[in-house]
Formats: C-alpha cells, structure tokens, sequence
C-alpha cells in the first residue's frame, strides 16, 4: 500500500504585507524611470536610484539583483502601464481596434492606445536605444522591443488586410513597415519632445498619417 500524501503547505501571502511590496516597487520604478530619462543609464548608479526611492540597497537588491533587470522590470510597466503579465499584443485595446469594422476606427483605436504607451514608455525606450551601443544587455532589450513592436504592427497589418481596408498594391509587411516607422518612439520623441507637440495634436497627425498612407481611398 502506497503512503498516503503529505497535504501541500501554501505559504501564507499577507495581503497588507503584498500590497506595501507593491507600493515600494511603484516607488523604485518612479526613482529608476527618474533617473533613467534625465542621467542615462549609464550615468545612474542603483545606490541613487535605492536613495531616490527611499528605500534601502539592500531592499533594492533583493528586488532587483542587476541594473538591467530593473530597467527591464521599469520598461516593462510603463510599456504595458500595470504589472499584470499581458502582453501589448494580447491588451483589450488592441483587440478592440483589430475588431473594429470600420478601418478608420481601427486606426484611431490602435493610435490612442499606442500614442498613450508612447507618453507612458516613450523615454525609456530611447535609453534603451541610445545605451544599446555600449551596453551588451541595453543591445539586448532594444533589439527585443524592435522585434515586439514590428510583431504588432504586423499583426494589425494583417487584421486591416483580412478586411479589405488596405489599399491597392500595398501588402501586409509594408504596411506593417510603415506603421512601424511612422508610430516608432523616435518619431514620437521628436514630435512630442524635441517639437513640443502637444498628445492631441500628434495623436490627429498620426491617425490622419496612416490613414492616408494605408487605407484604400473611398
């Protein structure tokens, strides 16, 4: 006769304990986003960032056991803006403008939300980009976020294209390529950054940019 099982002891998870856990990392991510977009990541030191946080190094470390990784786990929030394990391309905004019967409404679904990420992650993006040269891990997360971005904007390629919405003669990887380029955060920090633009105003300029440059005209 087999023994019977020991019962599987789950450990206990406090909820106050995992809700002020949540709060220090929101604080860490606010001092690494800080420091970050206005040092590079270079120049920022996890001694600054664990000060900025008001937290302890050790705290810090624990959390976070290398500089990449808490760039990566900063980027990462912003990108998504909540710590839920969704992935841009899975989030209900995105859905919604793949589902969306009109092409036009497809487009200004998919602008807001990407404009939006762009404001939340924008900054960081570009650290990531401007260190890649340097840094063996920034190369890394710059590369990574290049492939994800152009894997949605094929995607909703595609989605136009199932619909008839694309125009004559332009297939889905081109599409794909000019919405890449055109909603990229390098064009997002020139219009919005280095231009002043304010979110509506490149949020109109946009939409109104890849509907010319993708729909079949009517």
């Amino acid at each position: 006769m087999l023994p019977m099982a020991e019962p599987v002891k789950r450990p206990y998870r406090s909820p106050a304990r995992a809700a002020a856990a949540a709060v220090t990392r929101e604080r860490i991510r606010e001092a690494a986003s800080r420091l970050f977009t206005t040092q590079g990541f270079a120049a920022t030191t996890m001694k600054q960032v664990a000060a900025d946080a008001g937290v302890g190094e050790r705290t810090l470390y624990d959390a976070f056991p290398t500089k990449a990784k808490l760039f990566g786990h900063t980027l990462a929030v912003a990108t998504v803006g909540d710590e839920q394990p969704i992935r841009v391309a899975e989030r209900p905004e995105i859905t919604a403008a793949h589902e969306a019967a009109d092409p036009r409404e497809a487009i200004s679904l998919f602008v807001a939300y990407s404009s939006a990420l762009l404001d939340r992650a924008g900054d960081l993006i570009m650290v990531s980009v401007e260190a890649a040269g340097a840094d063996p891990d920034m190369r890394t997360a710059a590369d990574a976020g290049s492939r994800a971005h152009h894997e949605v904007m094929l995607a909703f390629a595609q989605a136009l294209d199932a619909r008839g919405s694309l125009r004559t003669g332009l297939d889905t990887v081109i599409a794909a390529d000019i919405l890449y380029a055109l909603s990229s955060p390098h064009m997002h920090q020139l219009l919005r950054r280095h231009r002043g633009w304010s979110a509506e105003r490149y949020r109109t300029w946009l939409t109104e940019a890849l509907v010319r440059e993708l729909l079949a005209s009517t």
